[in-house]
């Protein structure tokens, strides 16, 4: 195993708040490679020694999130959606700036998106149509309500400044996706 050298992660994370907050702030593009070393307090070539451009930094910032979401997707395999929704909205309220920033309308357009497709990929494996509730409906219809309801119950929540505790966010959600997934 190989060791990592911390120096690089602080740096990194440090480049990576500092686009979040900055973006928080006003518009992507309107962002410099400069402000964001200021911000990081590094030098631009430290973001460029792991960035090609701002909009790499971006995208693998999105990418990371996404593959944490996945990721938990995956090691709640065999619970509920209730349950599985509780640990997706703890991730979504620890990492409450980068959420609400790129759901928002100052965030990353193709945020959204990107989010849907995970929200779709990871409901493919629970829709059935060929018995029950789902019977003779489309897969794709079912796919597409679906996850557009979830991230727009997320978006909801941070747009509304978080009004219900992700617990009880979580359990109503879930309560509703359990009864179509049973």
């Amino acid at each position: 195993m190989t060791k990592v050298d911390r120096r690089i992660v602080k740096s990194q994370e440090a480049i990576k708040n500092a686009v979040v907050e900055l973006m928080a702030e006003k518009p992507f593009d309107d962002i410099t490679i400069q402000e964001i070393a200021d911000r990081a307090n590094v030098n631009r070539g430290t973001i460029y020694l792991h960035y090609t451009d701002k909009y790499d930094l971006l995208d693998k910032l999105i990418e990371e999130h996404m593959d944490n979401l996945r990721e938990l997707c995956r090691s709640a395999s065999d619970i509920t959606f209730e349950e599985g929704n509780y640990i997706w909205f703890e991730y979504f309220e620890r990492h409450q700036l980068f959420f609400s920033t790129m759901l928002s309308s100052k965030g990353a357009p193709y945020f959204r998106s990107r989010f849907l497709e995970l929200v779709i990929e990871e409901f493919k494996p629970e829709v059935d149509v060929s018995s029950g509730k789902n019977q003779g409906l489309h897969e794709e219809v079912i796919l597409q309500f679906f996850a557009s309801a979830v991230v727009g119950i997320v978006e909801w929540w941070f747009k509304n400044g978080m009004p219900l505790p992700a617990r009880v966010i979580a359990e109503q959600t879930g309560r509703l996706l359990d009864r179509n997934f049973d």
